[in-house]
């Protein structure tokens, strides 16, 4: 395998882009026996982009693993669900996004879960439930099925299989740290593209007939996220990085500007509610996802519960990021105990889910059914935006500091939870609070309720200390990106495909330039990555 830059380099096709979804597709060209140019920006550490630092969901339609769970599954329901909670059902159903959305519930089982199978990858024995929509408009089943071992694991499998496939042959030319700028096209057709190494700045010409552009979306430039931000929606003065930030936008607007092929809803995007900084960043502003406590109390800035209808995750998280956007302040707090810490608190990714990430089974069984204090301990002592005291009063203060403000009166926090806690001064029968009945429905599935807590006073004896996260909104993905067919071609304004550019991944808004509409039912990207990578590659293969 060449790994140096050459000044030219001939292939049958480059692919832009070193993450989950480039690389499936080098992977499936180069078992069909093409000569393949990958071009990835960062360094070879780092091959797989974001995905290797992924926590490894994915949402899949009527799998074995449903069916062993007895979870009523069909692509038609999925279909349905897809189309109300993207707010999609007034769509032309022969627009690409739409078609690419039907092609993922009809074929994530088998060009995904069982290919996955195939390739030696194993799930974890439970489907979660998530994205349930605020009033049940959301997953009508639960689909979220967990790579074991992470995405992470999977990446490194893909890239195991990249090298085995090109076994020696020269077929596989890898440009670590070096970025694509421009494209060759001659007589509207495609001939290659212009990579420029990213410190030395040699520029490298790749000839070839065919390029798939897999660069990922928008959302790692702050810049980007907030020129295509809705107008009519709420923007947080600050927010984090959770995307990578290689993912630009620079070549989809190279694209757009040279060979007509719009950027398509890339106002729609799949961002986070609850992040905080990164103890120790990759990047500047680089942000971690929580997955929030669903027993956690949801504060504005000043310690109030943000209400009337209280914030609870696991239901909606666009809605959920639109009212942290909302909020006088760029940050919310999460007020919580010790107790709900160490069995709901997480962190989404692969870097803090060390059981799942290097399977050890017995102890992930172990923290999940006594407690990850491990997890709790270690943030409590890394992160100073994790806020830890014996008493409210104590918290309150830790929490001006921080902010350095005296926006939190000791007095509105003790009353903002014994107001929480009033709810079970008369016992089970008299409880009248959305979040107790959100987390009572989320408990009656197996799943939830080993991760959830049976609700209780967040003051109850024992139960302490308390616990204040401070947060802000994270963004992720792009849902929109280059409009492509079912063959991932890219299309031009009139509809017509580019001919010789392909697009895959987030970069083509996981198919069709945004299939999953408004809102995702979450754990649509990674599959989104393979369904349109493996159908280029078809596609490239058989010459259309």
């Amino acid at each position: 395998m060449v790994q140096q830059a050459r000044q030219q380099q001939q292939s049958d096709l480059v692919v832009a882009g070193g993450g989950l979804a480039g690389i499936v597709t080098a992977l499936e060209a180069l078992r069909a026996g093409q000569r393949v140019t990958l071009v990835d920006r960062d360094t070879p550490e780092r091959f797989g982009g974001l995905a290797l630092w992924a926590f490894g969901g994915m949402a899949l339609v009527d799998t074995p693993l449903q069916a062993r769970m007895k979870i009523p599954d069909s692509a038609e329901r999925a279909y349905r669900d897809w189309l109300r909670f993207g707010a999609l059902e007034a769509e032309d159903p022969q627009s690409p996004r739409m078609q690419w959305a039907r092609y993922y519930v009809e074929h994530s089982r088998a060009q995904v879960y069982d290919w996955l199978l195939s390739e030696g990858l194993k799930f974890m024995p439970a489907v979660n439930w998530v994205e349930r929509g605020m009033q049940g408009d959301g997953n009508s089943v639960p689909r979220y099925h967990v790579v074991w071992g992470t995405a992470r694991e999977l990446t490194r499998r893909m890239i195991a299989a990249l090298r085995a496939a090109d076994g020696g042959s020269g077929r596989l030319t890898i440009l670590h740290e070096h970025r694509i700028t421009a494209l060759d096209h001659e007589g509207g057709a495609i001939a290659g593209a212009i990579a420029v190494h990213e410190r030395s700045g040699a520029e490298v010409r790749l000839s070839a007939p065919v390029v798939v552009l897999a660069m990922g979306g928008i959302n790692g430039s702050h810049e980007q996220t907030r020129a295509h931000w809705p107008r009519h929606r709420s923007m947080p003065a600050t927010m984090l990085n959770g995307a990578h930030p290689f993912a630009d936008g620079q070549l989809h607007h190279w694209v757009d500007r040279h060979l007509g092929a719009p950027i398509t809803n890339a106002g729609e995007m799949w961002n986070y509610a609850a992040g905080f900084p990164h103890p120790y960043p990759h990047f500047p502003g680089h942000g971690l996802s929580t997955i929030p406590c669903k027993s956690a109390l949801w504060l504005d800035h000043a310690g109030r519960r943000i209400g009337p209808e209280p914030l609870v995750t696991g239901f909606d998280t666009h809605w959920l990021c639109q009212r942290v956007a909302a909020q006088e302040k760029p940050w919310t707090w999460h007020l919580l105990n010790w107790r709900i810490a160490a069995k709901e608190f997480a962190i989404s990714g692969a870097e803090h889910n060390q059981r799942i990430r290097d399977k050890q089974f017995p102890l992930f069984l172990k923290e999940t059914l006594l407690g990850n204090h491990r997890l709790v301990k270690q943030m409590a002592s890394e992160s100073p935006y994790f806020l830890v005291d014996d008493t409210v009063a104590g918290l309150a203060a830790k929490m001006n500091a921080l902010t350095a403000s005296h926006d939190v009166e000791p007095a509105v926090l003790q009353a903002t939870a014994d107001a929480f806690d009033a709810n079970f001064a008369n016992g089970a029968k008299l409880h009248n609070d959305d979040q107790i009945r959100r987390i009572l429905h989320a408990r009656q599935w197996g799943p939830d309720k080993l991760r959830t807590c049976k609700p209780a006073p967040l003051q109850m004896a024992g139960a302490g200390p308390f616990i204040a996260i401070h947060i802000q909104l994270i963004t992720r993905k792009s849902l929109g990106g280059l409009q492509t067919d079912l063959q991932s071609r890219v299309l031009d304004g009139a509809g017509q495909p580019i001919a010789g550019l392909y697009c895959v991944g987030e970069a083509a808004g996981f198919g069709g330039g945004g299939a999953s509409g408004k809102r995702s039912l979450e754990g649509t990207f990674l599959p989104g990555c393979i369904l349109t990578a493996r159908a280029a590659a078809r596609s490239i293969v058989a010459g259309r």
